[in-house]
């Protein structure tokens, strides 16, 4: 990315990055929390505090480690339209760089989320290296699950093992929905003991140099027939109806009308409550959207998720979810675990 082409494109002298994604992408700075990225014409550099020594090695670009004050003289020097990201700089924080520098802040949405949507294969390379250990979580969790366990204890083990296993950390708190509790999409790990008869719903990634995976199984523990196993069958029909012709310039909104089409045939679309999938990298949740309300082009490079899903209040739910990597002549599926229906 050259700076002053970036700039010029957006009427910018200068753009202040404080997203932690994006400041990441830019610098490849492992603590970017902490850390901010500030482009001029001619360079760009990295903002981070004296708890950071070792930035200047850490970043591609090139580092200050400053104090406050010192910072503070940095924002002083600006001049011309500075650029901010409007959906993260605190108000606050603002009108104290309004009072720092003499300049014209600009609000900015989505300019480097823009860049960060098609992968470079070493991004690709990271989120397979998290996707490989995920589904290795997934497997030893699998091996947990039993009448009696609680939730919350297979997500717990889930956690450690990822962490024994090399990962910074998991891409989100894992999912282990079991029973009723499964007809919650984002339903976290609770002290519900598993019981036999019940589907259970885990949905778990890992956290690789920053990068993320994110895959979703649906398993029973034991018997599990009628509406349950219908639900799991239309889900599964949704799922590989769209990974047929998922590939380079599908449109996204399509995509999910797809699924929600081959649902509909088993009268269960009106239980699918969010979108396909979204796009993943260094946020587990980015662009593209696969969504009923976001039309984009999918192009080579994408890493999306894939991911129908049925919820029967009261009943429970299955939910499917693969990681797609869009190549040049159709996709890659990153996610190798089985996904048919199994018994546990």
């Amino acid at each position: 990315m050259d700076p002053k082409t970036l700039l010029d494109s957006l009427g910018l002298d200068a753009l202040y990055i404080t997203r932690p994604e994006n400041v990441r992408y830019l610098s490849g700075f492992p603590h970017p929390e902490d850390a901010q990225v500030l482009l001029l014409e001619g360079e760009a550099f990295l903002l981070t505090d004296p708890r950071y020594p070792e930035a200047e090695r850490e970043s591609r670009i090139p580092a200050k480690v400053l104090r406050r004050e010192e910072k503070e003289e940095v924002f002083k020097g600006l001049r011309g339209r500075v650029g901010f990201e409007a959906e993260h700089l605190p108000y606050a924080a603002l009108e104290h760089l309004r009072e720092l520098a003499p300049a014209e802040w600009v609000p900015t949405k989505g300019v480097v989320e823009r860049l960060r949507l098609k992968k470079a294969p070493e991004e690709v390379a990271q989120i397979r290296k998290a996707q490989a250990l995920a589904e290795e979580a997934l497997a030893h969790a699998l091996g947990l699950l039993k009448p009696g366990v609680e939730e919350r204890e297979v997500a717990l083990e889930i956690e450690f093992f990822l962490r024994r296993r090399g990962a910074e950390g998991v891409a989100f708190p894992p999912i282990v929905a079991s029973g009723e509790r499964g007809a919650l999409p984002h339903a976290g790990a609770s002290e519900k003991p598993l019981k036999a008869g019940e589907l259970v719903t885990l949905d778990l990634g890992a956290r690789v140099a920053g990068y993320h995976s994110d895959m979703t199984r649906t398993v029973a523990l034991g018997r599990v027939d009628g509406e349950l196993r219908r639900a799991f069958d239309a889900v599964l029909a949704a799922l590989e109806r769209v990974l047929e012709v998922i590939g380079p310039g599908q449109s996204t909104k399509a995509l999910d009308a797809l699924a929600r089409e081959e649902l509909k045939r088993f009268d269960l679309d009106r239980y699918f409550v969010h979108s396909l999938g979204h796009g993943v990298g260094l946020a587990v949740h980015e662009g593209p959207g696969l969504s009923p309300y976001t039309e984009e082009t999918l192009e080579p490079g994408m890493v999306v998720t894939v991911e129908p899903g049925v919820y029967l209040p009261g009943i429970g739910g299955v939910r499917i979810e693969e990681l797609v990597l869009i190549t040049e002549t159709g996709m890659e599926l990153l996610s190798r675990f089985p996904r048919g229906w199994q018994e546990v």
